[in-house]
């Protein structure tokens, strides 16, 4: 199990995806992107699952896509055109559910997260980052421009800022992702993993539904214009007033004691 791409624990209704390719710097492979698909798949299926924290091992958090794969992929006669193709399209599904995942997913960055790395952490929902992180869509120092990271790069951080990093390939320091609005919480590397814990396990004390259905409305309202937001977001407050547990939890504020939820996780 060990010699996986990817490791998962769960606790306390916390699951924790490791990317554990340290010898790749944990690049997106195939075999890694078909892992992150196949394990997304498995939590939004899995309801005793309320939050996922995504973490790496070794020196870096994920430095993007192999470019030793496609290298060759490129060498593939009348090959290279489909495989690339291919390589992104498995990459922005991956991308997708990550933000499609029921469950919000926290981003725990001990090193450097490049190029499709630093994608992958744009589609977190949060981040922790220790203060030795770094973040960088540098391929244009390669002359490759990254513009399917920057996706999601440009929905968390303002324009000009994605596209100094998009043009120039250099990397903020975790400071400045946070300044920016990359990173929520930046800590030493020694408190790295007990941040990220204490942050999950906030989440993973509200109400279950609540925070479900609060997901799925704050990426659908995203970009719709101001009536359309409302009329979506109505939606998913009426939708939660309607659960058991809501009327519990307001029930529970109102006579001042602790709600009596169903869904105790």
């Amino acid at each position: 199990m060990q010699d996986s791409p990817l490791l998962r624990q769960d606790s306390g209704g916390i699951a924790t995806l490791t990317l554990n390719a340290p010898g790749s710097l944990n690049a997106l492979s195939n075999a890694m992107l078909a892992a992150l698909s196949g394990q997304l798949a498995a939590l939004a299926a899995d309801r005793s699952i309320r939050v996922v924290i995504l973490r790496a091992e070794g020196r870096a958090f994920c430095a993007g896509h192999d470019l030793r794969e496609m290298q060759a992929a490129r060498a593939a006669p009348d090959q290279g055109k489909r495989a690339f193709a291919d390589l992104f399209a498995t990459c922005a599904q991956v991308m997708r559910a990550i933000t499609a995942l029921p469950q919000p997913v926290i981003a725990q960055v001990h090193g450097i997260a490049a190029a499709a790395g630093c994608q992958l952490v744009a589609s977190c929902d949060m981040v922790v980052a220790s203060d030795q992180a770094r973040f960088g869509v540098n391929g244009v120092n390669i002359g490759l421009f990254c513009s399917t990271p920057m996706v999601a790069l440009t929905r968390k951080v303002p324009p000009a800022i994605a596209f100094e990093m998009l043009t120039t390939g250099a990397f903020l320091d975790a400071a400045r992702a946070a300044q920016v609005g990359l990173v929520n919480l930046v800590t030493p590397p020694e408190t790295l993993g007990a941040q990220t814990r204490a942050l999950a396990e906030t989440v993973a004390g509200k109400l279950d539904a609540a925070v479900k259905i609060g997901k799925r409305a704050f990426y659908d309202q995203i970009g719709l214009p101001l009536e359309a937001a409302y009329a979506q977001t109505g939606e998913a407050m009426v939708e939660n007033m309607l659960w058991r547990d809501t009327d519990e939890g307001i029930r529970a504020f109102l006579e001042k004691r602790p709600p009596d939820w169903a869904d105790k996780g």
